[in-house]
């Protein structure tokens, strides 16, 4: 080979899909594609931009690699706007079609479900159409959820077709959008629920660090079920396909490593790594000062309950520990579930705590309608705030997008508060997770053996999924008369912190009604138990606050 030849390069004819097998004279200003033996300059068509890459004139141009894709054209289109299914880096047209990945002159278009459309101009540029969010799986409306045991998971567009194509287009392959979006994607519960309809998860993703990061962090969010591709021969399914390596990918993929237990130590850099990375439980502080005194503050990777029986305001603190964190530590995501209320009571009841007014209830008026009959109408106000002011608070707590709000509906199972909230910690990145009452998921068991048997499983899980995450969950548990925790006495016990709830109802003044005083039953990641503090019940605000004792 001359030192005058750049060899590697792509062909510069549409008919050929070689994407290296170019040799180009920068001397003699002539060509050679070993894969379609086809000359430089010739008088078949070329792309518009091999003139500008291989000059036919002596300028001293020496050409640079070329990152293009080369195409092989089948039914070439009437015109640019028609589009067509072409060939190209080892993908068959068939295989476009399937994926209805169509060429347009110089660019792809690679729809997605929801009909969004992401479009590659050539050779690297990248725009969207049709409103695409890049919170879809491309390919995913073509295989039906859950249709096969195994669905392959890779992180681009061509990597897709290319691996469906070597496996010879037998088993689902759904790519992301990028290496990058896998969050996005996941916080999609259409998409999210789509990879948990299958048994095995394969991902396919690039064999670089963006590519493992991807692949860490599918495992964490479908534990159990995810196996790696090891390509270690070539950096992607692409690659593997233009090498013309599609054995070398098919016995990798059947050959996938399930990943290993992340549970297990024996080494002594584990053991060391322990020592200087576990930094022990973080908290943060619940603003009561004779609380924090005991328990620091609400603490990640421990499950919480606070006890009392009804209607003593257990709602109301969560709602105060909640709104702690909106107002003090905005940047802390959290995720939250008032079963015993509705969504929109549940965000008037943070709007009045950013207003420091009551905004819990929508103000109405009585009027006469034309039949003649009284009517309940409903105003754009809430207890006399304009609605746009509630709007307002809720916007400046909401704006962040790192504040959820989910519910469990009577047909779901129990169980799956478990799924939410790992789906919460590992996609959404939440440090708490809030629900309440506990005892309210058990209620649909037949008998009373088999709802404290229940509980007992569940909160079981949630003490040690909390530690698994790192993250802090808090619930409610109802008392009986008897003050013992009511249906499971198995919730206290695997709870990492108790908090009991106090307040005389029956007082004479209103001031001591509503009075709550908090002691410490339980305090495993700290120690001190006893009295943690009094909170007053403002009616006014419908908030509460610090008391002094």
């Amino acid at each position: 080979m001359s030192k005058d030849e750049v060899v590697h390069q792509a062909c510069p004819y549409p008919v050929c899909s070689s994407s290296d097998a170019f040799c180009y004279n920068v001397v003699k200003m002539t060509g050679h594609c070993k894969s379609c033996d086809r000359g430089y300059p010739s008088k078949e068509p070329m792309f518009d931009w091999a003139k500008d890459e291989y000059p036919l004139k002596d300028k001293g141009f020496v050409p640079k690699a070329i990152e293009v894709d080369v195409f092989e054209v089948f039914d070439e289109p009437k015109t640019k706007e028609d589009g067509s299914y072409v060939a190209t880096r080892g993908i068959t047209a068939s295989t476009r079609q399937f994926y209805n990945v169509k060429t347009y002159g110089d660019r792809q278009e690679y729809p997605y479900p929801s009909g969004s459309i992401k479009v590659r101009k050539m050779p690297k540029e990248f725009y969207a159409k049709n409103g695409f969010k890049g919170d879809e799986l491309f390919g995913q409306n073509l295989f039906s959820a859950g249709s096969s045991k195994v669905v392959t998971v890779t992180e681009g567009e061509e990597d897709a077709m290319a691996a469906y194509q070597m496996l010879g287009k037998k088993w689902p392959v759904v790519s992301l959008p990028s290496a990058s979006s896998l969050k996005t994607v996941l916080q999609n519960k259409e998409s999210y629920n789509y990879i948990k309809a299958f048994s095995t998860i394969v991902i396919a993703t690039d064999n670089d660090e963006a590519g493992e990061r991807t692949a860490e962090l599918l495992k964490r969010a479908f534990p159990g079920r995810c196996y790696r591709v090891q390509m270690t021969k070539h950096k992607d399914a692409s690659e593997y396909l233009t090498q013309k390596d599609s054995s070398d990918f098919l016995y990798a993929w059947i050959n996938r490593q399930k990943y290993v237990p992340d549970n297990v130590f024996n080494r002594s850099d584990q053991f060391e790594a322990i020592i200087k990375d576990d930094k022990g439980s973080m908290y943060i502080p619940t603003g009561i000062a004779d609380l924090d005194s005991r328990i620091l503050g609400l603490m990640q990777g421990h499950f919480t309950v606070l006890t009392a029986p009804e209607g003593i305001g257990k709602t109301e603190l969560m709602r105060y520990f909640e709104a702690n964190l909106i107002t003090k530590h905005p940047t802390v995501s959290f995720a939250s579930m008032h079963s015993e209320e509705s969504k929109k009571r549940s965000l008037l009841g943070l709007a009045s705590y950013v207003l420091q007014k009551d905004v819990t209830l929508q103000d109405t008026e009585t009027v006469i309608n034309d039949d003649g009959e009284e009517e309940i109408i409903y105003l754009p106000s809430y207890k006399g705030t304009p609605e746009e002011d509630v709007i307002a608070a809720i916007k400046s707590f909401t704006d962040r997008e790192n504040f959820y709000q989910f519910t469990l509906s009577i047909d779901d199972d129990p169980m799956s508060i478990l799924e939410q909230i790992r789906y919460f910690a590992e996609v959404c990145g939440c440090k708490y997770v809030f629900f309440e009452p506990i005892q309210d998921l058990g209620y649909a068991r037949q008998s009373d053996s088999s709802l404290e048997q229940f509980l007992s499983e569940l909160v079981t899980k949630l003490a040690l999924l909390a530690t698994e995450l790192g993250i802090g969950i808090i619930s409610i548990a109802h008392e009986n008369d008897d003050g013992q925790i009511r249906d499971c006495r198995m919730i206290g016990k695997r709870a990492s912190v108790v908090l009991k709830l106090s307040r005389d109802k029956h007082a004479e003044t209103d001031e001591e009604k509503n009075t709550t005083k908090i002691t410490v039953e339980k305090n495993r990641p700290v120690g001190p138990t006893g009295y943690g503090g009094m909170l007053g019940f403002d009616p006014d605000t419908f908030t509460l606050s610090e008391k002094e004792y």
